[in-house]
């Protein structure tokens, strides 16, 4: 793990300015209690007292970020992190007393009046290092308390966006296998009756196929596209059951480039088919409108339905799997309403236009 002032130059200067307040405050307060400590006239010693033991403990406490890495409570236990610091808040605190005093007493020269000084505030020069030493080692494991935080949290951020994506495929993949397995059965059955049928409905399946591969690895596409894939399906569709469907399209030119999940329209369809021609001797309209609304993207599929005709068997994969994806795409469980009125069923999605918030 990085040292968070050595990498940072803002942090490193803050650390230095506090240090250096620090450092004013204790020469100033030594100046100010000069004559008590019986030091009169040695103000400029005193004030040179606070800037070098400060200007050392700031150095060395650089150099604690290492030990609170390697020192874990995590790893080592409570008890054993305490006295470790322990030992390293003595060690070190002698250290500065002992380096500081070399300096004041031997490199600088100072008076026998001041030296005399020094060594009598040793053991209260011992107790404000092991403090030093508290405060910073303190700071630190919060440091790293929030970096592990942070870490954590984008390791989970980063789990979640896998998880969904994951959960994404899934739900679009269910789609493919449960169109293909009613295409396949009615291919099957005009390839006796009807050849030419079977012929056509295979090619459109093989150009319905290879545009859904190419659309697959795509969260989000334009409503065109999505309107591509619709006219293909039910031109498949269509080869079973010829002119009982009718397909109007109202869409506003403002929404052609409008974004929406991949394949999420299809089911709708798929649904509308099921529910509505299968039941109906007579042409069944199917109604596609798009229009903006508001922040959203307003789709809806409504069509005629028999109401005393009786459900049909199915697992119903298709408006719950376009719910399930629309709630863990945009975190929203109100994008999607059925309204049954009379004879007629329709289904509305509300497509969030604007960027999604995690």
């Amino acid at each position: 793990m990085s040292h968070p002032l050595l990498t940072n130059r803002r942090t490193l200067y803050a650390y230095a300015c506090v240090w250096l307040g620090i450092a004013l405050a204790h020469g100033l307060l030594l100046w100010s209690n000069q004559s008590r400590l019986g030091l009169s006239e040695m103000g400029a010693w005193l004030v040179l007292d606070g800037l070098v033991f400060n200007a050392l403990y700031a150095l060395l406490g650089l150099s604690l970020w290492y030990p609170c890495c390697y020192i874990s409570p995590e790893q080592v236990g409570l008890g054993r992190t305490v006295l470790r610091h322990a030992f390293a808040a003595l060690f070190i605190s002698l250290i500065w007393v002992g380096i500081g005093s070399g300096v004041m007493t031997h490199v600088l020269q100072p008076p026998e009046a001041y030296r005399a000084f020094v060594r009598a505030s040793f053991p209260w020069r011992l107790l404000v290092g092991v403090l030093f030493y508290l405060v910073i080692a303190s700071l630190y494991y919060l440091v790293i308390f929030a970096l592990n935080l942070k870490e954590q949290r984008l390791r989970e951020a980063e789990l979640d966006a896998l998880v969904k994506e994951a959960e994404l495929k899934s739900l679009k993949f269910q789609i493919n296998p449960h169109f293909l397995f009613n295409s396949l059965n009615s291919i099957h059955s005009l390839t006796m009756s009807e050849p030419a049928r079977a012929s056509e409905m295979t090619l459109k399946l093989s150009e319905y196929l290879r545009y859904t591969l190419a659309t697959n690895e795509k969260e989000l596409v334009p409503l065109e596209e999505e309107l591509q894939s619709v006219r293909l399906y039910l031109d498949i569709e269509k080869v079973r059951f010829g002119d009982k469907i009718d397909f109007v399209e109202r869409v506003d030119k403002r929404c052609r480039h409008a974004k929406l999940p991949s394949m999420v329209l299809q089911p709708l369809f798929e649904n509308a088919i099921k529910h509505g021609v299968y039941e109906s001797l007579e042409p069944v309209r199917i109604e596609l409108r798009c229009e903006p609304y508001g922040d959203f993207l307003k789709a809806s599929v409504e069509n005629r339905f028999d109401p005393e005709a009786g459900a049909r068997k199915g697992e119903g994969i298709g408006l719950q799997n376009i719910r399930q994806r629309l709630q863990r795409l945009y975190r929203q469980s109100d994008l999607l309403r059925i309204e049954r009125v009379a004879d007629r069923f329709k289904v509305t999605l509300l497509i969030p236009q604007k960027p999604k918030r995690v």
